[in-house]
Parts: structure tokens; sequence; C-alpha cells
């Protein structure tokens, strides 16, 4: 017998008891469904058994660990699916694409079509998958084994993965005859994936599931169409370089070929600028360039490179940083917890910036503020503008999109421009790479080297400065003139030897400890990639350090 305490009760359990089993009085209360939880601090999978004397904390769907869990659930019971519906080959080649709107978009490569019925025959096969409430089985086998596994199965992705793995062995699910490989953890049984709906579109479907904010109901579907097209011209790219995937990236390293890969790429991201200086240019009223995107995204370095082509074309732009219109730290909102919210629109002084900018579009002279963050107060140092005829404004900032902060400037003075790092590469066709991993490993390095702040805080913080870009950016992506995707192909590889040493130094009793040990884990798919070969006006600069501008 075992003694287990939850919620501060003792309960005496059998030596074969799951955990599972154990937690089965909780599952469901106030609605909330638990996919996994810790033991000991440690995050365990509900079909594994207890083996010592522990105290058991929950995961739901509002926690990280528990919606991703869910969601990496329900990809597999797709995947079981289309298996089923359409043969093991349709399934191998399914491509799990990127989140779009509360959707995940997968894209069918060969064998089934994308259409009404294929969505129809896909949700009925994946509640009937539900309602058997098979087990999801999960061995561990010589990485050698796996390898053959997935070599008969079709999944050469993972074959090509697997063989850059330190490893010895490695972990496979498997699901009524049907096996695959997941990063991270899963729910015991089809059952537990109570909410999915899948629709077609565009050239695959979209599986929709909950959201952390709504954990028991299907989200409704919100297409995001240029944002869509975005990821997909650069999902394009990747696939005419043959680099979908981590195992694709390795190879390209172990050939020696990164220095032109970085090389082409750079220039693929110059000429992308290029392209939005010059349709800045073609709009005559043009004199502010808003340009806003999520943490990380590489914002500053892409504003100096932006008004570098601009000044190619004959224009002198000026960059303007937003945040020197905060309001006055004692006039600052706060949040539900009594802290500054720094996020919110109230935070900024909407009216003195519409009264300079409109100022300065009617030609006068105006003397720009610059925010002392120390003191928390806004000051005057004499830098004065006057617009000519060829200066333009580059404006950043995350309000820089939402048609509120500008209200009065004319639609046709402004260019708005959403810049984010939409990663395409995937850990194996099945394993989409999450956009905010990349941005939460860029912020860790730049954090440290810049700010002298260590991965637990940056990790500690993570949580409110997404729900700043939930509730202050991407609402208003779609109403860009432009987007922009700053992510590399190459950059995980090169943030890894600036990421690793960080998350290695977080205590395996602090909060932060799961989410650490989930990048490094990540971060062990990579093979290295130096620096040294970056360009110095390269976007990744801006985190591992050597910018030649002021970032």
């Amino acid at each position: 017998m075992y003694s287990v305490t939850i919620e501060g009760k003792k309960l005496e359990v059998s030596e074969r008891a799951t955990y599972e089993q154990i937690i089965e009085p909780y599952q469901g209360r106030n609605g909330l469904l638990i996919p996994a939880v810790a033991a000991n601090g440690r995050i365990r999978e509900l079909f594994r058994r207890v083996n010592k004397d522990c105290e058991i904390t929950f995961f739901t769907l509002k926690d990280d660990v528990g919606f991703k869990t869910y969601v990496r659930t329900a990809t597999m019971l797709f995947m079981k699916a289309v298996c089923d519906l359409f043969g093991q080959k349709a399934a191998a080649e399914c491509r799990m694409e990127y989140a779009i709107g509360h959707g995940y978009y997968i894209s069918p490569q060969n064998g089934f079509a994308p259409s009404e019925e294929n969505a129809r025959l896909l949700n009925e096969k994946m509640q009937e998958l539900v309602e058997r409430k098979i087990p999801f089985m999960k061995r561990t086998y010589p990485v050698d084994e796996a390898m053959e596994i997935f070599e008969r199965q079709g999944m050469h992705d993972k074959v090509k993965l697997f063989n850059y793995r330190r490893t010895s062995t490695v972990n496979v699910y498997e699901c009524d005859g049907y096996c695959d490989y997941y990063y991270g953890y899963m729910m015991p049984n089809t059952g537990y994936v109570k909410w999915f709906r899948v629709i077609p579109y565009d050239e695959g479907f979209m599986l929709l599931l909950p959201t952390r904010k709504e954990p028991d109901r299907v989200a409704e579907f919100d297409e995001r169409r240029k944002l869509f097209e975005t990821l997909k011209k650069s999902d394009e790219w990747s696939q005419a370089f043959g680099l979908e995937t981590v195992g694709e990236l390795n190879e390209k390293i172990c050939q020696g070929s990164m220095n032109d890969l970085i090389l082409v790429q750079e220039a693929m991201q110059e000429r992308k600028i290029a392209e939005i200086a010059r349709e800045i240019v073609s709009r005559d009223n043009v004199k502010f360039v808003m340009i806003a995107g999520p943490s990380s995204s590489g914002k500053t370095s892409f504003s100096h490179r932006l008004s570098i082509q601009l000044r190619t074309l004959g224009k002198v732009p000026h960059p303007i940083a937003m945040d020197n219109y905060f309001v006055n730290r004692e006039d600052t909102p706060r949040d539900e917890k009594g802290d500054y919210d720094f996020e919110c629109l109230g935070a900024m002084d909407i009216e003195k910036f519409n009264d300079d900018m409109m100022r300065l579009l009617k030609g006068e002279t105006v003397e720009m503020p610059t925010f002392n963050f120390k003191i928390g107060r806004r000051e005057y140092h004499g830098d004065v503008k006057k617009l000519g005829p060829d200066d333009i404004l580059v404006i950043e900032g995350i309000h820089g999109l939402n048609p509120k902060m500008s209200y009065a400037l004319p639609d046709d003075s402004k260019f708005k421009i959403y810049i984010s790092a939409l990663t395409t590469l995937n850990v194996d066709v099945h394993n989409r790479i999450a956009t905010t991993d990349g941005r939460l490993l860029r912020r860790m390095v730049r954090d440290a080297r810049t700010r002298g702040s260590d991965a637990r805080r940056t990790i500690q913080m993570w949580g409110n400065v997404r729900k700043g870009e939930e509730e202050n950016i991407f609402p208003f992506q779609e109403q860009a003139d432009a987007m922009f995707n700053s992510a590399l192909i190459y950059e995980l590889a090169v943030l890894k030897q600036y990421a690793e040493p960080l998350l290695f130094q977080i205590p395996k009793d602090a909060p932060e400890y799961y989410e650490a040990k989930r990048l490094l884990k990540f971060l062990d798919y990579f093979l290295n990639v130096t620096s040294e070969s970056l360009p110095n006006n390269s976007i990744c600069r801006e985190f591992v350090g050597g910018s030649c501008f002021r970032v």
C-alpha cells in the first residue's frame, strides 16, 4: 500500500492503482477535465501506476501542461481516424501544420481530399473511437527498434529525427494497432477527447478544439486569412528547400550546408522587407508606418532594416517608440491582481499621441516626449520634429494596429505592419513547433544578455505577456496592410547553445521547472549551429547579440 495526499487529504491506495483510478472522484469537478497530474512535483500520465508515497496535484485544461496534453491526444486521435479511413500511408503523410484562430491546420499530402464529405467521415470516425475508450499504450523501445517500427509504417520523418537522438530509447504510443510518436504526454484513452470538430479549410482540415479560457466546449473557428497565407508562403519556401522537419534541418547541418542556407534565408527576408518598403512608397499619402507584433518578434531590428530600405527609395524615416506615450505611472490602470497593467490600451496617452501626430501631419513643429521608465514619467529633452515632403515616421508599439490608438489620423496616412516569428518547422510531420516556443526562447536569451534576468523570471512572466498579446495584438492582426514573418528556419539550432545553460539553472522545486524541462527536451532534438555565420543585421542578432543596430 502507498500513502497518497490530495488537497491535504491522505489516502491509502493499492500498489497496482493508477493515477487515473485515484483521481476519478475529482475528474470533471467544476466542469474541468484533468488530463495529467503531478506526483511529488513530477508530471505523470494518468495510466501510470503509483510507485511510492506521494502528494498529487492536478493539471486541468486551464493549465499549460494539461491543455497541451489534450491537444496532443486529440491530434493522435485524428491521425488514427485517418489511418482507419484512408490507410496507413495517408496517416503517415498527413501533416500537422500551424495554429490559426483556435484551430489546428492539418494538410493531407496524399490519399484523400479536404472535402465536406471527408470532414464528416473524420468526425464520425473520431467520435466512434472516443466512445470505444481505446487505451493509449506507451511502450519504450531502443532507438533502432523504434526506427524500424516507423520505417515499416512509412513515417520516414521520424526515422530521420531519431537518427540524431542522443538518448538510447524512444517512447512510442500505440492505439488499437496504430503507432505514433509525440513530443510530450498523452491522456489515458480516446474517451478523454470530449470536445472536437473537423472542418475542411483551404487544402486541408481545421481541427477545432477547446481553448484554455473556455475548456469545456469547442471553440468557434476564427478565420485569420492573412495570417494563414503568410504561414503558407513560408511553408512553401521550407518545402522548396526540403526543410520541413527538425530531422531534415539536422541533416543539412551535418552536410555542412548551413552557411548557404543562412545567406539565402537572410536574403529572402531582406527582399520581403524591400517589397514592403516599395509598397509604402507607392502610397503617396503615407506618413506613419505602424509596426506591431507580439513579444520577441524582432520588431526593433525589422524597423531599422525597413528604415534603410525606405532611405534607398528616397524617403527620410524617423523611428518613434510608442512606449514614449505611456501615461505617468500613477495614472496607469491596474489589473485584477492590483498590479500595473502596462499592456492595456489605457496605459497609453492616446489623446497626446494623436494630437502630436496630427500636428506633425499639418507641418507643425513638435517636441517629442521620452518616457523615463525608472521614475515612471514622461519627459522632454528638446527632441524636435517637423515632417518634410519625404519624411516618414516609423512607429513601433504593441497597439500600433489598434484603430483606437491612432483614431485621429486619416486612414490613407497610415501603413500598418504585423510582425511575428511564425515558425513553420515541425519536430516531425505530426508534431508542430508552437510559434510561442520560438519567441519564448528568443526572449529568454535576450533577457539574460541585456537585462540580467534569469530564465525562471522570463518563464514566470510569460503567461502575462501572452495574455496581453491575446487581448491587445492578435485581435487586430488581420487589419495589417502587410505581414512579416521574422522566424528563421535555423534559429532554434542557434538559440539552443544560449538557452540550455539558462534552463538548467532552474531548480526542480520551482513551478517553472515543468516548462524548463519541456524546453530542454525540445532543444535536444536540434544539433547546434554557431552564431558566427549570422550577418550582423540578422533579426536573430537582436537576441544572441552582435547586432549592428541598437537593440
